[in-house]
């Protein structure tokens, strides 16, 4: 690693155990937040992307014309095979956004280091990017209950999950570990002693937000 080069930092955990939340406060004050998610939905949009899924699975067409995300989840998660599918559509489109904004953040003057929050990263291997990983340890009963919110059941949780590595193989892989079963005081203490720790800090004061 170069003294040019800034951070990188990967933030990998199951399904719903707020490694949004522990990526945007590691993106604070000075860093700059890519959410791999949210560049999958916007994959989805794409009319390119979006046209050849409608034609692959003509069911998630809604009434639109756009993408019925959930119609999709159902067929793509019951299926590795559709999976696959699903993937060499929209991953080339993801890992292309991501690389344009990771050499956006490496050119940007006031953007000190970068964090990465990707559902699937070791998976993709885009963790090849990373400096470091963390993992985000939360129980099941806590991310039963967030999943339950965006209206998925246990089951849906289990199928969705069979797609990824499992947990213990995500938290051996990972540089640090952070505990997301309290308040969020104490998840933005953890957070605070790895950024310490890690010496993701600012070396000057920021004018605007990239976080």
């Amino acid at each position: 690693m170069t003294n040019a080069h800034k951070p990188i930092i990967g933030v990998v955990g199951g399904i719903g155990s707020g490694k949004s939340v522990v990526a945007k406060m590691l993106s604070e004050r000075g860093g700059h937040l890519i959410l791999a998610d949210e560049l999958g939905h916007q994959a989805l949009r794409e009319p390119e992307n979006r046209d050849r899924v409608i034609a692959r699975w003509p069911s998630v067409r809604d009434a639109h014309g756009e993408i019925d995300r959930r119609e999709l989840g159902h067929i793509v998660f019951a299926d590795k095979g559709e999976l696959r599918e699903l993937e060499s559509i929209s991953f080339p489109w993801i890992g292309n956004q991501i690389r344009m904004e990771l050499n956006m953040a490496q050119n940007h003057p006031n953007i000190a280091w970068v964090v990465l929050d990707a559902a699937i990263m070791l998976e993709t291997g885009w963790n090849k990017v990373c400096d470091r990983i963390v993992y985000v340890d939360t129980p099941l009963t806590h991310r039963l209950q967030r999943v339950a919110q965006r209206g998925w059941t246990e089951e849906d949780l289990r199928k969705r999950e069979l797609a990824q590595w499992p947990l213990a193989e995500k938290a051996n892989f990972s540089d640090a570990v952070i505990t997301n079963d309290g308040s969020l005081d104490d998840l933005r203490r953890q957070v605070a002693e790895l950024r310490t720790r890690w010496e993701l800090s600012a070396p000057i004061a920021f004018t605007e937000s990239h976080g």
